[in-house]
């Protein structure tokens, strides 16, 4: 008879041990926590981040202030934790669904990317989803992952990390010469030019943080879907896409991307809790991909082990969230976020960082001296904005800038820009006075 992780902590007095905790801790935690204020006008959405007002936060999409709603959940796992560590976080985790606070979670990330909670692992952030991906996909000698000269430096490392382990091989082309020039056309074209007989991923980042530009996902897996009717199912090209710059600030579904994978830590644009994140995928992509860290999250690996067998297949998304402890509150605490932003409306995030974006893209390139490097087409940018000041130094200008109390932040990239990033946390004003900040710098 198979033995059960909940059998055996019964078989152990451990389970006897947790029915000590409150019945459902997820509803005593809830109760304990200040319901979801109303957040039906930006004023009110601004005043759950607690911000110092000496600034104007442009650069929010670099890790995120908690706002109230993600604060006070933390601080109520927290405090569940610190009263009863052992029967919390025993419960928490290894008593069963109707108990599961990673359950919770994924539930809630679910509802927001209009997915499953089964396709869902959960992770710290981007780097370690790219990571578990890429060195989880079965790539074999003489195999390609093609990506581009565009992407961060966690997504080209995983990459060069996991071919070589694998002694396949890694290719990066340009999809754009100068980026405020950028199409769908002209960046479609280039990924289908670019992708060889032997290239079995390709990996791209939804919205570039070197340069704000937000690429067509829709239609690169639509034209690669294409391409993949040609082949069989063993030489079909995977797609895997870094989202963490357009979760949160795009509406977007995003199991109706067409993409296999997606990446993306939830402490940017989504103001989840820091070292938080995802990975999304479908059930076949998840299929195909072997765990790379022992996973606390799924009963069979735990039950193969103790039976002294392999883990039946396929493998699933829980198997692939890294086990180990966490910092829980915060794993936890994700839901929440997730609440927020379904509670503000995805459609007016994304409304309302495109109208601040746009705003800002065209004062900037009003101004004499500024030369803006982002589209000024919303359906190829998102919320973050790359521009240079002739005379200045990135540096320098992120320097100036940060004197006059406007905080921007410059790419880090081989060629480096400066990156303003109007969010939820800014209002029309703010970024007319940023935009006030960058004019004097030419007087």
């Amino acid at each position: 008879m198979a033995l059960s992780r909940r059998d055996f902590l019964a078989r152990n007095g451990l389970a006897v041990a947790a029915a000590l905790v409150p019945g459902d801790l997820l509803a005593a935690a809830e109760a304990a926590t200040p319901p979801m204020p109303d957040l039906g006008d930006w004023a009110a959405v601004r005043a759950q981040f607690a911000l110092s007002p000496r600034y104007r936060h442009f650069s929010s999409f670099f890790i995120a202030s908690h706002p109230r709603p993600v604060a006070e959940a933390i601080d109520g796992f927290r405090r569940a934790i610190d009263e009863n560590p052992f029967l919390v976080v025993e419960r928490g985790l290894f008593e069963g669904p109707e108990h599961s606070l990673p359950l919770h979670v994924q539930q809630a990330a679910a509802e927001y990317l209009g997915t499953r909670p089964e396709q869902i692992a959960l992770t710290g952030n981007t780097t370690t989803g790219l990571a578990l991906v890429y060195h989880g996909l079965p790539l074999q000698a003489g195999d390609e992952v093609l990506t581009t000269r565009h992407d961060h430096y966690s997504h080209h490392e995983s990459i060069r990390l996991a071919t070589a382990r694998a002694g396949a091989s890694m290719r990066a082309i340009a999809l754009f010469e100068e980026p405020a020039e950028a199409t769908v056309e002209g960046i479609v074209a280039r990924i289908l030019a670019g992708i060889g007989p032997r290239t079995r991923v390709l990996g791209i980042t939804w919205v570039h943080s070197s340069s704000g530009v937000r690429l067509p996902v829709r239609e690169i897996a639509a034209a690669l879907a294409k391409v993949n009717a040609g082949r069989d199912p063993a030489g079909r090209v995977l797609l895997v896409v870094d989202g963490v710059h357009g979760i949160g600030a795009v509406d977007e579904d995003i199991a109706a991307m067409g993409c296999d994978f997606f990446c993306a830590g939830t402490h940017k644009w989504l103001f989840g809790p820091r070292g938080t994140g995802l990975v999304w995928a479908t059930p076949e992509a998840w299929a195909l991909l072997r765990p790379t860290v022992p996973s606390f999250s799924s009963e069979e690996p735990y039950m193969a082990w103790m039976q002294g067998r392999e883990p039946s297949a396929p493998n699933t998304a829980d198997r692939v969230s890294p086990g180990g402890f966490h910092a829980y509150e915060h794993q936890w605490g994700m839901a929440a976020a997730f609440r927020m932003h379904q509670a503000i409306g995805r459609s007016r995030v994304g409304e309302r960082i495109a109208q601040l974006n746009t705003r800002c893209k065209q004062g900037l390139s009003r101004i004499d001296g500024v030369r803006l490097h982002t589209p000024m087409d919303p359906a190829l940018s998102a919320g973050v904005i790359c521009f240079e000041v002739a005379g200045l130094e990135t540096q320098q200008t992120v320097a100036r800038l940060l004197e006059k109390g406007i905080i921007a932040s410059g790419s880090p990239y081989a060629v480096s820009w400066v990156r303003l990033a109007p969010s939820l946390v800014n209002t029309p004003g703010e970024v007319d006075e940023a935009l006030a900040a960058v004019r004097s710098l030419r007087g």
